[in-house]
């Protein structure tokens, strides 16, 4: 993290102590001029016992003025301190998001959405916290507890030597407290991460729990997580609840001793009252400044719980990282799959495809049918490299896509998946997200393609309707219908379609393939299904069964020669060719 320090902040951070040592000089000088006050303004001891009003008043303004410069010096020191921190802060806030958005699929999985959100945010802050008490907090509180120690000492060495033995007796009480407290800020955290968790998972998935009338039970899930951080959180306080009084009993006790010990002392003609103040003065700051010391140590346990986790993210090296290759090919569209075995990296190393061979030409319309879980979706996340293979090889235009640059391997690709992702904003802006530099008439186009142009005008502000948070304004053949938008406006060489006409009807569904026909027929379109009326007019269909493709060819053949394809079409079609369930 210190590598994303810029040398600007860095001045910022060097300039804020340099202003809190000045506002902590002038609180060390105030107890002093508060002693010439009383001994020689008000009880005149040089002076025959006789006061004298304008060493009041003289002295008196100067401590105004040092009370004003402290002051300025304070507030400055704040400022730099928090422009330090901040933008140290803002700095780690984007990296570690461009990180998390360089992680793989089961990198992000590993972390869980919760967790990198509590990193990115509550984390980040409390890094802050801790970069800001270190520059500014630890200064004041170093040199007000040693410099009011050096003060007291200097106005009588027995007030030094009754501090000398009560201040280890602090030190070492407040190191076992932190030493204590400090395994629980790791766990604070992970147990903000499971509420977190609960609150995303909850936000995403309310129509569910609604449909289901979980209600209840999701709030006990909830009410379970928030008592876990609760009661974590509890525990911390309790230590540094503790500790605070007991470190101003014995800094109490020390200040009556000095106080018995300063009236002796004032009776023998060893010292004066205004010694005597200015030592209890001493004293009141360095109780207020162990008080701080308490504040900051918790603060840098919590920032360093915090920084180990940021660490964790910035440390971690993307699983998929860019090749060497970039540019065009003079293949265009062209995908081979050889001898690609898979399975996913965080489960149990069960093979989910399993010794695939095939060739996707061209211009080709290919499809991919299967049953739930044959592995469908497996095969061409591979095509991004969404995940790598496991062994064997993917190419794309004769590339293996290993050694692609990842951002020109997916400019080739465009893809829409059954679960469509739609942001909240216009539908227009959603469209170009294929496209950024296109015009009105391109999006339109491509709208109308996707068969969404009719329903979008019919929108009180067509294509400037903006779109409520995941879509929820929108039936679910809508916004598969904008997905589609969206990626024929990419003009990418290769389009996957991945389950992404299911909530489409039977007619749209043939209406939107006919114009893939017509108007993309230099496009590599790859159709990934469980039903047969969606992958029948496709040049050849791969069957998949278990992880391996069982048969390749168009429907007529697959429909006399293959056993399983006859009975996929005989569960899915009766009398007429009417789809079973649509």
């Amino acid at each position: 993290m210190f590598k994303l320090l810029k040398k600007k902040y860095l001045l910022f951070g060097l300039i804020a102590p340099l202003f809190m040592l000045g506002e902590v000089l002038m609180d060390l000088i105030q107890p002093r001029m508060m002693k010439i006050i009383i001994d020689d303004g008000v009880l005149g001891l040089n002076n025959g016992n006789k006061g004298n009003i304008d060493i009041v008043i003289t002295i008196g303004i100067k401590m105004i003025g040092i009370v004003i410069l402290g002051g300025i010096s304070g507030v400055l020191s704040g400022i730099f301190a928090n422009m330090f921190s901040q933008n140290w802060g803002n700095e780690i806030r984007k990296a570690c998001f461009r990180k998390v958005m360089s992680f793989s699929f089961e990198q992000a999985d590993k972390f869980s959405t919760g967790s990198l959100v509590t990193r990115i945010t509550n984390d980040i802050t409390q890094f802050q916290n801790l970069a800001a008490q270190c520059v500014r907090g630890f200064i004041r509180t170093f040199f007000l507890f040693f410099g009011g120690i050096y003060f007291v000492t200097a106005l009588d060495l027995k007030f030094g030597i009754v501090l000398s033995i009560s201040i280890p007796f602090v030190i070492v009480g407040i190191l076992i407290f932190i030493f204590k407290a400090n395994p629980f800020f790791d766990i604070l955290q992970n147990k903000l991460d499971n509420v977190n968790s609960i609150v995303q998972e909850n936000v995403a998935g309310a129509r569910v729990v609604k449909a289901y009338v979980k209600e209840d039970y999701e709030e006990k899930r909830f009410e379970k997580a928030n008592e876990e951080l609760v009661n974590t959180q509890q525990r911390v306080l309790k230590l540094f609840a503790c500790m605070t009084p007991l470190s101003n009993i014995v800094l109490n006790i020390s200040a009556v001793i000095i106080i018995k010990i300063g009236s002796i002392e004032v009776s023998n003609g060893f010292t004066t009252p205004g010694g005597v103040m200015a030592a209890i003065t001493y004293l009141s700051q360095i109780i207020h400044s162990v008080m701080m010391l308490a504040n900051i140590f918790q603060t840098v346990s919590r920032g360093k719980a915090s920084g180990k986790r940021l660490n964790e993210i910035l440390n971690t090296k993307p699983v998929i990282s860019d090749g060497a290759f970039y540019g065009n090919t003079d293949v265009k569209g062209k995908i081979q799959f050889k001898n690609v075995s898979f399975y996913y990296p965080n489960g149990n190393k069960e093979l989910v495809l399993k010794d695939i061979n095939i060739t996707i030409n061209k211009g080709e319309t290919f499809s991919i049918l299967g049953a739930t879980g044959s592995g469908k979706t497996s095969l061409i996340n591979l095509i991004p490299r969404f995940y790598d293979v496991s062994s064997g090889s993917v190419f794309v235009d004769d590339i293996n896509v290993k050694d692609y640059k990842l951002e020109d391997l997916r400019n080739k690709i465009a893809l829409t998946f059954q679960k469509s992702e739609l942001f909240s904003v216009s539908i227009k802006e959603n469209i170009m997200w294929g496209n950024s530099k296109a015009n009105i008439n391109e999006i339109e186009e491509a709208a109308n393609n996707a068969q969404a142009k009719e329903f979008i005008l019919m929108k009180p502000e067509g294509f400037d309707t903006i779109i409520a948070e995941k879509g929820m304004s929108l039936s679910g053949g809508q916004k598969q219908r904008v997905a589609i938008a969206r990626a024929l406006l990419k003009k990418a060489e290769i389009l996957i379609f991945d389950d992404s006409t299911s909530a489409l009807d039977i007619k749209t569904e043939k209406n939107l393939y006919k114009a893939l026909k017509d108007n993309y027929n230099d496009v590599t379109k790859i159709i990934i299904s469980s039903r047969i009326s969606s992958v029948k007019d496709s040049d050849r269909i791969a069957v998949i069964d278990n992880g391996k493709i069982i048969a390749c060819g168009n429907h007529e053949t697959l429909l006399k020669e293959n056993k399983i394809y006859q009975d996929i079409y005989a569960s899915q079609f009766k009398y007429g060719g009417e789809i079973v369930g649509r």
